[in-house]
Parts: C-alpha cells; sequence; structure tokens
C-alpha cells in the first residue's frame, strides 16, 4: 500500500512548490501583468528612515544638551577616561614613556622589554596552574617575539587588558543590578538580543560619528560588542548559586551589600571567570574590525594585508592573533579554576609570599637599566626574526598555478549548480508573497506573537528599500548554513561515535575557532579571487563549528537505554543511527543550525570586503563614508533577518523536543 501524503503536509509542499515557481517565474509574472512594484518595492513606498537617523545623530552630536552638559561634553569625557589607561597601558608595552610630547620628546623609560613581559607571562601561568601552562605561554610570547610580531601584538595586548576589564566589570554590575530587579532582566534581555545579532559594523558607524577616528573609538565599539556575554553569564552564575549558601549569609546577619559581595559573588565567580573568557575572545576578534576606525596592532597589518592581498603577511599576523588568544585564553581558564579554589595564606613577609612578582619587577627594572647598553634586553633583534611569510605565498602561488583548472572547476559548478539558482529563486520571490510567508510559518511554528514579529520586521526590510540587498544576504547566508550543516553534523556525528576521529575533528575544529574571521578570506581570495562563491567558502569556515559541536553533544547525549532498547531490537548500526540517534539529537541539531546561521550572518559583513553585494556591503560603504542612516539601517535590517532565522529555528527545537518526549 502506498503512503499517502496528510492534508497539512500536502498543504506545506504545494506551498514550497509555489514559492519555488514564483521564484523562478515571478519577474516575468509580474512584467506581463504590469505589476512590477510586486519584485521590487517602489521608491515612492519606501521609508525615509536613512535621512530621520542621519538628522537625529547630527542633532544629539551638535545641539543634544541637559543644561550647560551637551552630548559632546559626555563622549568626550568617556573618551578622556577610558584614553588615560590606554595610553599607560600602550607607553608600558609598546611606546615607551616621554617628557614631553612631539617630535623632539624626550625619552624618560622605553617600553618593558620583551624578556620581562614574557617572564611576566611564564609566572602568571605557574600562579595560575603549574610549569606546563607557564610554558604554553611562555612559548607564545616568545613565538611573537621570535617571528617579529612583537611590536603589534603588543599594540593588541594593551588594547585587551583596557577593555576587558571595562567590558567585564561593567557587564558584572549590570548583571548584578538585573538579579536583583527582574524588570530590569526583563528590559535587557530583547535589548542584548538586539545587541549580539546587530552585526559590529552598525556599531561602528556612529561610533566613528561620535569619538572620531582613532583607538578610543576602537576600544569604546571593542567593549559594546564583549560586555553583552559578561552581562548573561553574571544574571546566569548568581541564579545558580545554591539556596542553602544564601540562607546562610542571611543567617550570619549580612546586610544586602555584604550578602552580595561576600557571599553570593565570591560563590559564582567561577561561573563569573567563564563570562569574562568570553569577553577576552570577543575582544580579540574584535581587532581586526576595529582597526578600520584606527585600533592599529595586529588587525591592521591583516586588514592592510587582506587590501594588499599580501598573503604571506597576512597569514603571519592572523597566526600572531591566534597565537596570542591561545596564551590569553588558556590563562584566563587557569585563572578561573584557581579562583573556584581554596587557598591558605603562607607566612612571611610580602616578598616571601608574591616571590613570582618579585622577580618580574626586578627584571623589568634590570632590563630598563641595562637596555641602555645592550638593546637586545629590551628588543628581540630585527636580524634574528624569522618569517613565513614568503613559505605562504609561494604556497598559494604554487597551488594557482599547478591547480588553477581545478579550483576554477570546483568555483563554477558550486556557482552554477548550487549558488545561482538559490539566489535566482530568492530575488523572483514577490516581497508580499514572502511576508505572507514568513508570517504564516511563524503562526505555525510558534503562534500569534513569532508571526506578528516575523512579519512586520519582514515588511520594515521591504519598505526601508533594502529588500533585494536582504535577499542576496539570506541567499549567501542560507547557501553557507546548508553546506557548513551537510559537512558539519556528519562531522560531528563521527566525532561522537569515534573517539580517536573526534580527537582530530575536535582539534580542527579549536583551530577554526581562534582564527580571526579575517583570515579566513586571505588564502581563499587568493585561490578562488573575489566574489560570492569566495565569501560562502569564507562563511562555510567561519560558522562551521556549532554545527559540529551541537551534533557531537546531541548523539553523546542520547539515552544509552534508548540504544540498549534498538540493539535489543536487532537494529543494526546504520538502522540505529537514523531510527534512533538523529531523531533524539535533532533538537541539539538544530540549536547548532540556528548558531551556524548567527555566526553567518556576522562573517557577511566582513565578506563584503570581497566584492559581495548585500546587506553587509551596505554597512561597510556606510562606514567608510560615516553614513550613519545609512550604516544603521542596513545593519538593522541584518538584525531582523537574524531575529527571525533564531526564533524559527528555536520554536522548531522546541516543537522536536515536545515531539520526542524531551521537553514538557
Amino acid at each position: 500500500m502506498s503512503a499517502r501524503l496528510s492534508p497539512q503536509s500536502a498543504t506545506v509542499w504545494g506551498l514550497i512548490l509555489v514559492t519555488i515557481l514564483l521564484g523562478w517565474f515571478g519577474p516575468d509574472l509580474s512584467k506581463a501583468l504590469d505589476a512590477r512594484w510586486l519584485i521590487k518595492v517602489p521608491s515612492s513606498w519606501v521609508l525615509p528612515l536613512k535621512g530621520h537617523i542621519s538628522s537625529a545623530m547630527t542633532w544629539l552630536v551638535e545641539d543634544a544638551a541637559i543644561g550647560p552638559i551637551s552630548f559632546t561634553d559626555v563622549t568626550r569625557a568617556v573618551a578622556w577616561l577610558i584614553e588615560q589607561p590606554y595610553e599607560l597601558m600602550l607607553s608600558l608595552l609598546a611606546n615607551g614613556f616621554f617628557v614631553s610630547s612631539g617630535p623632539g620628546a624626550e625619552a624618560l623609560l622605553p617600553a618593558a622589554s620583551w624578556i620581562a613581559v614574557t617572564a611576566a607571562v611564564i609566572a602568571l601561568g605557574h600562579y595560575c596552574r603549574n610549569w606546563g601552562l607557564a610554558a604554553v605561554a611562555g612559548a607564545c610570547f616568545a613565538y611573537l617575539a621570535v617571528f617579529g610580531q612583537w611590536d603589534s601584538a603588543m599594540v593588541t595586548l594593551a588594547s585587551v587588558l583596557i577593555a576587558v576589564p571595562i567590558g567585564a566589570g561593567g557587564g558584572l554590575l549590570t548583571g548584578i543590578w538585573a538579579y536583583r530587579h527582574p524588570v530590569g532582566e526583563r528590559i535587557l534581555s530583547p535589548l542584548l538580543d538586539l545587541m549580539q545579532t546587530i552585526p559590529i559594523f552598525a556599531y561602528l558607524v556612529p561610533i566613528l560619528f561620535m569619538f572620531g577616528f582613532g583607538p578610543v573609538s576602537a576600544l569604546v565599539a571593542t567593549i559594546i560588542y564583549a560586555t553583552p556575554p559578561m552581562i548573561r553569564v553574571t544574571i546566569l552564575a548568581l541564579k545558580s548559586v545554591d539556596p542553602e549558601i544564601l540562607d546562610f549569609g542571611r543567617m550570619a546577619g549580612t546586610t544586602p551589600r555584604q550578602l552580595m559581595w561576600r557571599v553570593l559573588v565570591p560563590s559564582a565567580s567561577q561561573s563569573l571567570m567563564v563570562g569574562v573568557n568570553q569577553v577576552i575572545m570577543l575582544t580579540l576578534n574584535m581587532v581586526i574590525i576595529a582597526s578600520m576606525i584606527g585600533a592599529g596592532g595586529l588587525g591592521f597589518d591583516v586588514l592592510a594585508a587582506l587590501r594588499r592581498l599580501d598573503i604571506g603577511a597576512g597569514f603571519e599576523a592572523g597566526i600572531a592573533i591566534v597565537v596570542l588568544a591561545i596564551a590569553v585564553d588558556r590563562l584566563s581558564q587557569a585563572f578561573a579554576e584557581r579562583m573556584g579554589q581554596v587557598h591558605h595564606i603562607a607566612p612571611g613577609s610580602w616578598a616571601t609570599r608574591h616571590k613570582r612578582t618579585v622577580l618580574v619587577l626586578s627584571l623589568l627594572i634590570i632590563t630598563w637599566g641595562l637596555g641602555r647598553f645592550s638593546p637586545l634586553l629590551l628588543q628581540y633583534p630585527i636580524s634574528q626574526t624569522i618569517t613565513t611569510g614568503d613559505f605562504w605565498s609561494e604556497t598559494v602561488k604554487y597551488l594557482n598555478v599547478n591547480y588553477f583548472d581545478a579550483f576554477e572547476a570546483v568555483k563554477v559548478f558550486f556557482l552554477h549548480w548550487f549558488m545561482l539558482p538559490i539566489k535566482k529563486t530568492l530575488l523572483g520571490i514577490p516581497w508580499p508573497w514572502a511576508v505572507a510567508m514568513l508570517t504564516l510559518v511563524g503562526w505555525r511554528a510558534g503562534g500569534w506573537r513569532l508571526a506578528l514579529m516575523c512579519g512586520s520586521m519582514s515588511t520594515l526590510i521591504a519598505f526601508s528599500g533594502l529588500w533585494a540587498k536582504a535577499m542576496v544576504t539570506v541567499y549567501l547566508c542560507g547557501a553557507s548554513v546548508i553546506l557548513a550543516t551537510l559537512i558539519g553534523v556528519p562531522l560531528g556525528v563521527l566525532a561522537a561515535l569515534n573517539k580517536r576521529a573526534g580527537v582530530a575533528i575536535g582539534l580542527f575544529i579549536d583551530t577554526l575557532q581562534t582564527l580571526p574571521s579575517f583570515v579566513y578570506l586571505i588564502p581563499v581570495v587568493m585561490l578562488f579571487r573575489v566574489g560570492d562563491f569566495t565569501a560562502m567558502i569564507a562563511i562555510v569556515l567561519y560558522a562551521l563549528a556549532p554545527a559540529v559541536r551541537y551534533a557531537a553533544h546531541g548523539m553523546r547525549s542520547v539515552s544509552g537505554e534508548l540504544i540498549e532498547a534498538g540493539l535489543v531490537s536487532g537494529c543494526t548500526r546504520w538502522q540505529l543511527l537514523r531510527m534512533v540517534r538523529l531523531p533524539m539529537a535533532l533538537p541539539e541539531i538544530l540549536l547548532g543550525i540556528n548558531q551556524t546561521i548567527m555566526l553567518a550572518l556576522s562573517m557577511l559583513v566582513i565578506t563584503a570586503l570581497v566584492g559581495t553585494r548585500d546587506l553587509g556591503q551596505e554597512v561597510y560603504i556606510a562606514l567608510t563614508k560615516a553614513d550613519t542612516g545609512r550604516g544603521l539601517v542596513a545593519g538593522l535590517a541584518i538584525a531582523f533577518i537574524a531575529i527571525i532565522a533564531d526564533r524559527l529555528v528555536n520554536a522548531g527545537a522546541r516543537g522536536a523536543r515536545i515531539r520526542f518526549g524531551l521537553e514538557t
């Protein structure tokens, strides 16, 4: 007996078929009906959002004031407060201290020597854990010196050492306030969602307008980008403290302030350090993007190499960022573990208890004193540095010379049979039909609230005049997510079922996650040149990790009892995978796809550098022209796409959990 589709399934497949047919024949149909407004929103219908936002920003910067204090005074005060510690840290690590400013400035003290900084990192690694971590951290910083990346790395490290305390401290205080005031948490939650979905390029446009071009603007953008995870982790960590500990604190007669700072925060310190670690990694991820508005350091080196298509220099600077990220990440994780342990105060004087600190300070003073006579003690000699730039350049040259036809064949195949059909379909769908379908999907997935959100956000995108570029964004993101899912889910399944393969795949994914986003573009551009295919490959590499990790986690989380039941029923390994493991892991796999979509959308703005004509390019152009209205409207359009995708996939994951009895 042949299986029959239910009326509901038949309706769904019918709507999908109609949508595809409209995508292919929609433009011809609109011409035949003389209704071109179905494909392109008429300019007279477009809301003047860009002009209103630009005017509002101009008023804010030039005229806004509360009494005698103008908005510009506030931004200058904030900039001054951030600039002072930054200049101090930059002088200590990179520039040195001078008596006065200007061309004839007299040097008072040079920057801390590479020997003293490396020794400080080794001492910190030993303090946090053991000699193994000390050796890893020391080797990372020695690498920066030996491979000629020290000066740029110290500029980047100075930014990290200022942005992280401000971002972590501000996130901690904001999270504590939200924990104490549930209304505040409800207000913050959608704001944090918006902050984490709006691409960081959209932040740069108004920040550049308010703070000007320079490292302070870059620091402000970095702090805004890195703070939301700390707020979320703080709220979650404080809520997770054992209620018995709270009861003991109240029984001891503590005030609300004492209960917070002497009981709750210390008890949640290990979880809070996870948030600090996230702030550190997001800060390092921002160094390249922030270099566009004057951050300098390794990020500027990567950006400059990308603009010159200098693969050797780009790889060297990119690897230096990875090395710096590894050292800082491992040290912060070890420090978090130490914070969760109880340590007894050793007897003796301060110098006896802090031998590492005394050693590092002594080395700093000695190198400052003897460095006047031996520059080797201050700076690693340039003549002794090693470069790998020629190796990377020659490798890419060899691949292009010998395998150009193969690369071109792969590119043409994917463009002709995969990417262009998706692009043609999405650009050809009449926008009223697309809005209606999104509203219907939202209603089916999550009820009238989700339907209202999907319909209103997609309508706003249409009437912003960016519908075509939004569809190009959806096309690039969709094609990349499909490919990342097809690669990532099988890799995750293999990692979960095969221990040896899991180790290798885990190492590969860790490497992908530590590479800065711009670095992916350099080899892909050199091999495939600019265009949509290049952008898709870079996005897939950047967004692959969540698909792998969540699939592996979902497979490992399947109940052993269910697997035993399947084996007893006589299932083969393939049947066990297809009928038991994958269905039960589906909710986790969907969450991984959700995260893949978010990463793909964030990467789209960066791929605008290789010629994509999407919303990312719109934001990038707005940044180069300091056009606040244009940048914010395009950024909000990307955020709307991200929010719609996030809510729909989450609703699908929730439905899958309910279907398989994992959630009521």
